[in-house]
Parts: C-alpha cells; structure tokens; sequence
C-alpha cells in the first residue's frame, strides 16, 4: 500500500498523521534493519510471490500482512470470485503474493500499486495513484472484477473516500477493505461495508488497530 505523490521531504504534519504508525521499538528495528540490508528489488522465480520478497518501506506507508493473515484474506478473496473469478488487490501487495503462490489457475488476479517496484509482475501490474482514482489504463473495464480486496494507505477520510471511488468502479460487488479500526464509520458510509470478526495482523507491529470489512457475508466472520 504505497501511493505517494509527495516526496518525504514534502509531506505535511497532516499527510503525516494518516500514515498508520509503528511501535517506538517496532520502529528503532526497522530503521537499524535498513540500515544495514539494501531493499530487495528485482526478485525472479518463484520466490518473487513470497510475502515481504519485496521490502517493505514505511516511508511510503508499506506494511505487509504476517503470511497468516495474508492466507487467509487470500483464501477468503477465492472463495468470493469463485471458480473462474477475477480478483484486484487495490494497494494490497501481500494479498496479491499469496494468492499468486498459491498457484490457483482458475481465477485471475491484478495487482493496483503505485509502486513501480511491482512491475515484476508483468501484465498483471497496473499502476495505481489513489489520488487520480478513475485514471487506470483502456483495458480496465467498470464492473470486471468479482471482489475487489483493499487497503488504502492513510487512515484519512479523503485517502478512503478516493480508494472508494476505485473499488466501486472495479467491483462486480463485493468488496473486502482492510484499514484502521478508527475508520469504521467511513468505510460504512463510502462502500457499505460492516466489520468482520477476523483481525488482520502486520508482519511488524503497529500502534494502529486494524480490520477487515466486507458488504458481503464472509468467511471471516467465522472467528474472533
């Protein structure tokens, strides 16, 4: 989840706020990780669809699901679709990874990032700034995808009204967004959707509480 159309040194005390935050200790690890390891930028083979292949970079509010909650918001985007089913993740990498590992030849998959980074994944890349949310290539038609899986990168209201108006244009109907606790209200309002039993948890902590919610009635409400 990585829309930027800032550099760092450009952002506001406001863009600022919206970035889901890390633990102090979560955060003194990352940046002491970073400086000692280069990203990883052009994985090949199979080992390109593992969870976290890609670094994660916070600047850029990046933070991959634990490969638990990437599988099981993968599974739950498979049983949505169906068989034959098309799927977009919207600023949601690790859905997209997972559901690429676990090899499914039956539904189909693209991948909405503004980080160019994952233009490794071919055809199925399509670059995605939230903030121009309808500018999407020719080829993407209204209404193609049976579930649109996504996570907005900010905890705004203007961040989710945005991303909004892309899952609405891509859905066939169902939608699973994954975003901060504290935007329940919204996501109400903007999608229709309620929350779900499941939590979804980060390979690193945050400081944020997050959840899933869908207009549907899903799998992840199977548990707490």
């Amino acid at each position: 989840m990585c829309q930027w159309s800032q550099t760092p040194c450009e952002m506001s005390d406001s863009e600022d706020d919206d970035i889901p935050q890390l633990s102090s200790h979560t955060l003194a690890a990352l940046q002491e990780f970073y400086a000692e390891q280069k990203q990883t930028i052009n994985p090949g083979g199979d080992d390109k669809y593992n969870v976290g292949v890609i670094e994660e970079n916070w600047q850029l509010s990046q933070f991959w699901y634990s490969q638990d909650t990437a599988l099981r918001l993968a599974q739950e985007a498979i049983n949505a679709a169906g068989e034959g089913g098309r799927i977009a993740c919207v600023s949601a990498p690790s859905v997209y990874q997972k559901l690429r590992e676990l090899r499914r030849e039956d539904i189909s998959v693209c991948i909405f990032e503004y980080d160019r980074r994952f233009a490794i994944y071919g055809d199925e890349f399509i670059f995605y700034d939230y903030n121009s949310p309808l500018d999407l290539p020719e080829g993407v038609a209204p209404s193609s995808f049976d579930i649109v899986v996504a996570d907005p990168p900010y905890l705004s209201e203007e961040c989710l009204r945005k991303t909004s108006e892309t899952i609405q244009f891509l859905t066939r109907g169902k939608i699973l967004l994954c975003t901060g606790a504290i935007m329940e209200e919204q996501a109400a309002q903007l999608l229709g959707v309620k929350v779900c039993k499941f939590i979804p948890e980060h390979s690193r902590n945050l400081a944020n509480e997050f959840r899933c919610y869908t207009n549907y009635d899903s799998g992840l409400d199977c548990e707490a």
